[in-house]
């Protein structure tokens, strides 16, 4: 929608420290519990609730167990910001 788009993830376990300098990003969680988690704190979310990470603010996600969630960014966003690791999801694919 007008160059957004709404990613539908799993979450499970820790993900890699990255931020995304020119967007900000959406979270909502559809099912179960997750943490966003920054260098100088932690938000934690349930089913329902969602939280905007201000462009260029450092975060990781963490979910102790399966978490299901929509996350609402720009086209072409990288999932791990400028940060490569085994868990970037290469050329805008998802699985």
């Amino acid at each position: 929608m007008n160059d957004y788009q709404f990613k539908l993830v799993k979450i499970q376990g820790d993900f890699v420290w990255h931020d995304h300098k020119d967007t900000d990003e959406v979270f909502f969680v559809i099912d179960g519990e997750m943490s966003i988690i920054f260098r100088d704190g932690e938000v934690k979310l349930s089913e329902g609730e969602m939280f905007v990470i201000p462009k260029g603010v450092e975060h990781k996600t963490y979910a102790e167990n399966k978490c299901q969630a929509m996350i609402v960014e720009p086209k072409g966003v990288v999932n791990t910001g400028e940060t490569s690791s085994e868990l970037t999801a290469e050329d805008d694919v998802w699985i």
